[in-house]
């Protein structure tokens, strides 16, 4: 009898809070499949799963919009920094919150926007270093960072990992 391992990722969130729960792997294992009636074919894609769609690969779709924060203090991500995303309305008058979020444990935040294009013009991630460093014990000279950056292709996928110390910060347009 073979067996067949499977494997997902799942993400959770709560109202944009971070999860209660680490992560994990979930792992179903199938010893046997009696699907009587059911051709080979059905029965091999059930076993594997759906297809993906042409050109997609196996990534999920996933946000236009990807943010990664490395606390390199401590050299690892940091993992629970709030931030809020904002695009500029009104003609340039008015920041309007998209969402509000916090990073994952691998110092992430999937899910900034809905997949698909995103609608060009002015955004703004602001992220509360100060409330960070606050729950570390640690005293900081930034009490947030605010990166604004334009989007005039609206078919590209965007990048913003930030770099952080207690004292310091860099950013840039990553891939």
């Amino acid at each position: 009898m073979e067996n067949h391992t499977f494997s997902a990722v799942v993400i959770a969130m709560d109202n944009g809070q971070p999860p209660a729960t680490g992560t994990g792997t979930l792992v179903l294992t199938f010893s046997h499949i009696d699907c009587p009636g059911v051709d080979s074919k059905c029965l091999s894609i059930c076993q594997r799963g759906p297809e993906p769609e042409a050109g997609r690969g196996m990534e999920p779709v996933s946000s236009p919009l990807t943010t990664h924060v490395l606390d390199t203090a401590s050299g690892l991500p940091a993992q629970g920094l709030c931030l809020r995303l904002s695009r500029l309305e009104d003609h340039g008058q008015q920041w309007m919150e998209l969402r509000k979020s916090y990073t994952d444990s691998d110092g992430r935040c999937p899910g900034l926007l809905p997949p698909g294009p995103m609608k060009a013009g002015t955004y703004k991630l602001s992220f509360d270093t100060e409330g960070y460093w606050r729950k570390r014990g640690q005293e900081s000279f930034y009490p947030y960072v605010e990166v604004v950056f334009t989007i005039t292709n609206e078919t590209h996928r965007f990048h913003v990992p930030l770099l952080l110390s207690p004292w310091s910060y860099t950013t840039y347009r990553g891939s």
